[in-house]
């Protein structure tokens, strides 16, 4: 059998292989998307996305759920609760994967789906889905970063935690793109922790400037890390003097990227997201098959790619990145 009809048939089970291979029924399910931290502006997008699904879907209602802040015992709490109350399937944006095993194992034990995000390193899940190549990501970042940077000196990297699988990639992907091609750049106190939280990006950012006065660049991985950092650096002064890129949302950075304190983001829309996880999880629900080059009808999920998961689920892969500066960032009203 190939490569690619073992992955095919990997995906085909996917729908049953945690619920004894019984039907499911066609009353409404009910698809719960669990998010790192309710109420911050990239949750509330990918909330949008959520309810779009359950809006223009016939039997599934959908909605979004998190902790009041980025942690991840609590996260697993609200996983937990759903597991008691016998939810149909959870989507999950864990904020630290391996913590989350236990509880999703539970889940699919019971019979519920489980889909993730931000977590190709998940053995406890059916399907994780990703926006894109996370390598090729961070990669993208630090040629960004060293074009601005003139390919030289010294620069930093930032992460929500180091829990956070996606964030942590795109720092290590950056820092091994710099090493191979740029070995005039210097790494300096790699993967600084703002917790998801603006004001601690601000803190560390200062903290950095001072340590290292003649840093030139930032890299961000949460997507609050660039307004904190570009704060700091417009304050210190250094303004167009020192290079910042990161994931942010357009509204949250305009500000930042117009003035010049923020280099430019890159992003994936969480609206579409949050969207395309909950298709997944009903596509699963329903026990239709999962198919390499399958497309889920949102620009940049046209042409999913599967690939084994390191569990008995599968990845499924998109190419839906976006590049934002201040001479685009009004194109982008979220």
């Amino acid at each position: 059998m190939s490569k690619l009809n073992k992955l095919a048939m990997c995906a085909l089970m996917v729908g049953t292989m945690f619920s004894g291979g019984q039907a499911v029924a066609q009353d409404d399910k009910e698809i719960v998307t669990v998010v790192k931290l309710l109420g911050e502006t990239w949750f509330r997008r990918m909330d949008v996305g959520v309810t779009e699904y359950g809006k223009v879907t016939e039997g599934v209602t959908t909605k979004e759920i998190g902790p009041g802040k980025g942690d991840a015992a609590q996260q697993v709490r609200l996983v937990e609760d759903l597991i008691a109350k016998g939810v149909d399937a959870i989507a999950v944006v864990p904020f630290d994967p391996p913590m989350m095993e236990g509880a999703l194992k539970r889940a699919m034990d019971r019979g519920i789906t489980v889909i993730t995000h931000e977590a190709s390193n998940l053995k406890n899940t059916q399907v994780d889905m990703e926006a894109f190549d996370n390598d090729a990501f961070g990669a993208h970042f630090n040629d960004q970063i060293a074009k601005c940077m003139g390919e030289e000196g010294t620069w930093t990297s930032f992460v929500g935690s180091l829990g956070s699988l996606t964030h942590v990639q795109w720092a290590d992907a950056s820092a091994a793109n710099a090493k191979e091609k740029y070995p005039n750049m210097k790494l300096v106190s790699a993967k600084n922790e703002s917790f998801n939280d603006a004001n601690t990006a601000y803190n560390k950012a200062k903290e950095l400037l001072k340590k290292y006065p003649d840093i030139k660049g930032f890299q961000g991985g949460s997507a609050v890390d660039v307004i904190g950092i570009g704060r700091a650096i417009e304050e210190a002064g250094l303004t167009g003097k020192v290079c910042v890129y990161g994931i942010g949302m357009p509204t949250d950075t305009s500000r930042y990227l117009k003035s010049g304190a923020v280099t430019g983001i890159s992003l994936w829309d969480p609206k579409d997201a949050g969207f395309i996880m909950n298709k997944i999880a009903h596509l699963v629900l329903n026990g239709e098959e999962l198919k390499d080059g399958m497309d889920l009808g949102v620009p940049g999920y046209t042409n999913m790619k599967l690939k084994k998961g390191p569990g008995k689920g599968v990845l499924l892969v998109g190419q839906a990145w976006l590049d934002i500066n201040k001479d685009n960032v009004d194109e982008y009203q979220f």
